[in-house]
């Protein structure tokens, strides 16, 4: 069952033409990975759904209500009160607060830490445990991995019935790699949806149980992630790389 579904959608920036008819079905509970070159649309297409910028032309539906298009264009804060969370690749934490203030920041239900989820934190802790440690550290001195934790634990410290996360491993080590894929395997046990954007082939294959690979503003495939994970004709063709070689 499809819990987010792009038909036709168009998407300009200014004076640019960035999605050129975008279809793109997001089965409910699954993860969704969003593949292609570097300035394929990924991004845009992110943003989109969440609103940041408009759809020229086409329709964005989540749970079958118009949220993106001339049928509805939803301004993001509506968006996001309908379960949408968003990470984008620059991880958008703010520096000058503690983790604590961070995620007290996004947990909306919540005017004072005591007010939060205590089960809901201690789970995001079991998954993110350097976020317990540093608990009243500046966020802006976190380490890269750490501060990725930061922001995809802050999209999920209430719960969201689709979360949109971009590049989450870019830049990062191996091992805090490694970490960051068993957090989001936990993630996926809960059946949470999820639409992620991602380069590094390994963390697709291990995550991805659909796949849709965009080109010059366009889904050019879309399938189970198996299939393109195990064809290396159809990574050459679509990726121009094997993904045995990300391994």
């Amino acid at each position: 069952m499809s819990l987010l579904t792009l038909q036709g959608v168009h998407t300009h920036i200014g004076a640019y033409h960035i999605l050129h008819g975008v279809d793109l079905t997001v089965p409910a509970g699954q993860v969704t990975m969003l593949l292609g070159r570097n300035g394929a649309g990924k991004t845009t297409t992110l943003r989109t759904i969440m609103g940041l910028w408009a759809t020229s032309q086409g329709e964005v539906r989540f749970d079958d209500q118009p949220i993106g298009g001339k049928a509805g264009q939803r301004a993001t804060p509506d968006i996001a009160q309908l379960g949408i969370a968003y990470v984008p690749e620059n991880m958008g934490i703010f520096g000058d607060l503690t983790v604590r203030e961070n995620l007290l920041l996004a947990a909306r239900k919540a005017r004072s830490v005591e007010q939060m989820d205590t089960a809901r934190l201690e789970w995001l802790f079991g998954l993110f445990p350097a976020l317990k440690k540093f608990w009243l550290y500046p966020a802006g001195k976190l380490s890269g991995g750490q501060k990725q934790m930061l922001a995809i634990a802050r999209a999920m410290v209430e719960e969201q019935r689709l979360l949109l996360i971009d590049e989450p491993s870019k830049g990062l080590a191996p091992a805090i790699v490694q970490n960051l894929i068993a957090a989001l395997r936990e993630l996926k046990s809960t059946k949470t949806t999820v639409l992620l954007v991602e380069q590094n082939f390994a963390v697709a294959k291990a995550l991805g149980d659909r796949v849709a690979v965009m080109d010059d503003g366009r889904v050019v495939h879309a399938g189970p992630m198996a299939e393109l994970a195990e064809d290396e004709s159809l990574q050459q063709k679509f990726l121009g790389l094997s993904l045995g070689a990300h391994q």
